[in-house]
């Protein structure tokens, strides 16, 4: 009898910016594929397994290196140095950028060659990566591996920012600045309905020039991604079908917020720990009566802004719940801080706290 041909194994490589909100949705798509039978590995930085996995996975071993392997839900977990040292400040984003552009390539490379070629694991099929690490691309054109990206935003900002980065329609400028934009798809929109990234009040920083690496050399993708489904865009969706066609493979949104879906079945880590006495008082709060403020775990803000937050919320009248990562190594002259006396005047009023349940948090 004739032996079976043996059927290769499709084993898929994620790469990840080493942020919660980055990482979650890569961890549910690679729970959608390894359902599918495929075989899911997601690289990210060394900083997200000392923030989340040494103390709760591996507290017998003061080794900075990961166990080998971290699993989860079928994944398996490798990482990859950003080129800082664990204790290294990484509140500059910018700077933090820059770096993670210099040495994440080389970093990356040696892990893809030192588990992926001439070993015993399997020959990767394709390399899917994030808008903050575009650099992944090349990466894969160097090991000659299709690459793909997700694209964690709605489809309509991926259509956006695609024809602003390509310089295929107008946008407002410094002398017109309240241009009203039309673009294929999408209703007329005002400056106040487009992201801040287009605006020309926008400093040039690294996201942006992430972006502009990315939309300029779409050739290096072979398939784009979206964390979205046709129903909810079709207008934009097929608006780019002749340009850069992208394909919905969502929503990619924890179990709790889809109908009928048990959380217990949900895949995501939390790189901080959530300070879950905030749900006991939104508890206390009437229904959608809770101004929520949160802007993730990467903006650094001036004490201006800070102030001016602190100052909305105060004079808003209305609870509120601000999540804000307060600086890990405080400074002499208090800068991040919050303003001197905003938890004393409004301790009756709102509730500050460095991390949320940011799935429970909603009405």
């Amino acid at each position: 009898m004739a032996l079976k041909e043996k059927k290769e194994e499709i084993h898929v490589l994620m790469v990840s910016f080493g942020a919660q909100g980055h990482i979650n949705p890569m961890l549910r798509l690679g729970k959608s594929l390894v359902s599918k039978g495929l075989h899911v590995t997601l690289a990210t930085t060394e900083i997200v397994y000392q923030r989340m996995f040494k103390s709760s996975i591996t507290q017998t071993t003061s080794s900075d290196t990961p166990p080998d392997p971290i699993n989860i839900s079928g994944i398996q977990l490798q990482f990859f140095s950003d080129g800082l040292s664990i204790d290294q400040d990484r509140k500059d984003v910018d700077q933090y950028m820059e770096t993670l552009g210099k040495f994440g390539p080389i970093n990356l490379s040696n892990l893809i060659k030192d588990h992926f070629f001439g070993g015993t694991h399997r020959k990767l099929s394709c390399i899917i990566n994030n808008p903050f690490v575009p650099w992944v691309a090349d990466v894969a054109a160097e090991h000659k591996i299709p690459c793909a990206c997700l694209w964690i935003q709605p489809c309509a900002l991926y259509a956006i920012y695609y024809h602003f980065y390509n310089n295929l329609h107008q946008f407002p400028t410094p002398t017109d600045p309240d241009m009203i934009v039309q673009l294929p798809g999408l209703p007329f929109l005002q400056t106040n309905e487009l992201p801040s990234f287009v605006l020309p009040s926008n400093p040039f920083g690294s996201i942006p020039k992430l972006f502009s690496e990315m939309f300029q050399n779409m050739k290096k993708l072979k398939w784009v991604l979206a964390n979205s489904f046709y129903e909810l865009e079709k207008e934009v969706i097929d608006s780019m079908v002749e340009l850069s066609p992208i394909l919905p493979v969502g929503p990619l949104v924890p179990s709790s917020l889809l109908q009928g879906e048990d959380e217990n079945h949900d895949v995501g880590i939390e790189l901080w720990k959530p300070q879950d006495s905030c749900m006991e008082w939104l508890d206390r709060q009437s229904p959608s009566s809770v101004t929520y403020v949160s802007f993730g775990s990467l903006l650094v803000f001036s004490d201006k802004q800070l102030e001016s937050i602190a100052m909305a919320l105060q004079n808003g009248k209305r609870p509120f719940l601000w999540v804000i990562k307060r600086p890990e190594n405080p400074t002499p002259d208090g800068k991040g801080e919050l303003p001197i006396g905003f938890l004393e005047d409004t301790k009756e009023q709102g509730l500050v706290v460095s991390w949320s349940p940011q799935t429970k948090v909603y009405p």
